[in-house]
């Protein structure tokens, strides 16, 4: 699923204050076998028959301009929000020249319709940018004058799209921001990033069905917001009166080991860390029983040690704020997956 939604109004114009809008979202779905609509199903009329309501999706992909265009021109959308992407930066290392044309060539082919379809001037785009772009922090905390140093190929393709969001917005005047969005998670999280990683073992052993898993940096640090309030961030963007790009994060730092060690607390288990580097394990407390290794393989070649966001420009001029804290972001991911794998352990 590539997560482009176009969204329109049924009625051009701003509506009064506190008035009632009836909107139809867009997304783009790329063609599979099975049904790859898992975490949307709940907005589908009838779920059961995948009958769409007031969300419409078309098949498409990013790497592909004319169906690019012919959606575009046939929705004719007043917003449009580019959340798809190769998103994974581990992978990204493997699936390089894809990331590349998805992440980077994907946004300007996406920019490149909306002109060619003549709606420079009637649509508002979201890039769905990203604190990997800070990779290497050439400051502490970062903000939106801090110098970019991508640290993957991921980085490097979603810098390209960063650039030239921001040169079609100087070129035709495209009401065109970037949200540099610090890592955002919640339940809906993919199974292989290491937060649902987490979650979904530490769940997993809660039930007896799990005994031990293993992760890369575990010194890793991370802004960890709930993708609930990133998304309100996404939209206020949107409803500004002139475009600008945004940092958007918690301002507060986690690591990988905290999480491992808030999840395990939130079922009952206190987590020990024995050994040091790749010979490093965490034992429950209570039981002795090793559940956490480390595994080379899931470092990345060149790591990002630590990223802090500064979103004092968006708390100034769009008012915004992250609601969900930390721990009640990790409560409710592992709540979550306590509930999916009591249901069906294989999810």
């Amino acid at each position: 699923m590539f997560g482009l939604l176009a969204v329109s109004t049924r009625e051009k114009g701003k509506p009064p204050k506190g008035a009632k809008v009836n909107l139809t979202v867009h997304g783009i779905v790329r063609r599979s076998s099975s049904f790859n609509t898992g975490r949307i199903e709940h907005l589908y009329k009838n779920p059961q028959a995948h009958i769409e309501g007031n969300m419409k999706l078309h098949y498409g992909d990013l790497t592909d301009s004319t169906c690019l265009v012919k959606i575009i021109n046939e929705v004719k959308p007043s917003e449009i929000y580019n959340l798809g992407a190769q998103s994974h930066v581990k992978i990204s290392f493997d699936l390089a020249e894809y990331t590349a044309d998805v992440d980077g060539v994907g946004t300007l082919r996406l920019l490149d319709a909306i002109k060619t379809c003549g709606l420079i001037n009637s649509v508002k785009f979201y890039q769905a940018s990203t604190s990997e772009l800070f990779g290497k922090v050439q400051e502490i905390p970062q903000k939106e004058t801090t110098p970019f140093y991508p640290r993957s190929p991921y980085g490097a393709a979603k810098l390209y799209a960063y650039w030239i969001v921001v040169n079609f917005r100087e070129a035709y005047n495209l009401f065109a921001v970037n949200g540099i969005l610090f890592n955002h998670e919640s339940p809906r999280r993919g199974a292989n990033f290491v937060t649902r990683k987490i979650s979904r073992s530490v769940a997993k052993i809660h039930l007896g069905q799990l005994d031990c898993f293993s992760l890369g940096n575990l010194d890793a640090k991370r802004d960890w917001g709930h993708a609930r309030d990133y998304v309100e961030a996404m939209w206020l963007m949107l409803q500004t009166d002139e475009p600008e790009d945004f940092v958007i994060a918690t301002g507060e730092v986690h690591s990988v080991r905290e999480f491992v060690e808030k999840s395990f607390k939130h079922i009952g288990k206190t987590i020990v860390w024995e050994g040091k580097n790749e010979n490093e394990v965490g034992r429950c407390k209570e039981t002795g029983k090793i559940h956490v290794t480390v595994n080379h393989k899931y470092y990345r070649p060149t790591e990002v040690d630590f990223l802090q966001g500064d979103s004092t420009k968006a708390r100034q001029k769009l008012n915004w704020k992250p609601r969900v804290t930390f721990d009640e972001l990790v409560r409710e991911m592992v709540d979550a997956d306590v509930e999916l794998m009591r249901n069906n352990p294989n999810a």
